[in-house]
């Protein structure tokens, strides 16, 4: 596993180390002891699967602390376009994003911690894309910014794109609250959640 530095602090690109031969190939999609060394700590609770056909946007998604998740995020088939928004308000990146190619063939994989929006859209004809998280679903807190946001005006490659309704009343970035990284790495506890959903 090589794990490579973005611009914004904290967010790693993943290279899973692939042994391929004439049966197929093998990898580790995770190793808790590789990923802690750039990531910190980061306990699985749960594991998510969507597919989404071509120009199917989900996003921007977060949720506000003690129930902050981490994510780590890839894509088992297809190709997608995953982007990230810095919500720390005391991050020096606040209010930037970063979008990364994921797709089934090069198999990277995004670390995204704690103080961030998640959403991607799919490029290709159809994608399956898969998430590990580090919080369950907790409904009273969950939070999203407008995909269209004129201030993080995001180039999501796709001019027609299939957005849910939910999706397209969420606020606009300048009308959310956000809060410091050290608020967002508050552990949660096992009220107010609902196990087996997020990120829709």
């Amino acid at each position: 596993m090589n794990a490579k530095p973005t611009n914004i602090p904290d967010v790693y690109i993943i290279e899973p180390q692939i042994y391929r031969d004439s049966r197929g190939y093998f990898f580790e999609p995770y190793n808790i002891e590789k990923l802690q060394k750039y990531a910190g700590t980061f306990n699985i609770v749960q594991a998510n699967q969507s597919k989404s056909k071509h120009g199917v946007l989900r996003g921007l998604h977060y949720q506000d602390p003690p129930y902050t998740q981490a994510k780590l995020v890839t894509v088992v088939k297809g190709e997608v376009l995953d982007v990230i928004v810095d919500i720390r308000t005391d991050s020096p990146t606040f209010g930037q994003y970063i979008s990364i190619v994921l797709n089934g063939s090069n198999k990277l994989q995004l670390f995204v911690p704690k103080g961030f929006a998640h959403g991607f859209i799919t490029l290709s004809k159809d994608a399956i894309f898969q998430y590990y998280i580090d919080a369950p679903y907790a409904p009273k807190y969950e939070r999203g910014i407008k995909f269209n946001d004129p201030t993080l005006n995001i180039n999501w490659k796709i001019r027609r794109k299939i957005v849910n309704e939910k999706d397209c009343l969420l606020p606009e970035f300048n009308q959310c609250m956000f809060y410091t990284k050290e608020k967002y790495n508050k552990l949660y506890s096992d009220e107010n959640t609902e196990r087996g959903r997020t990120d829709f």
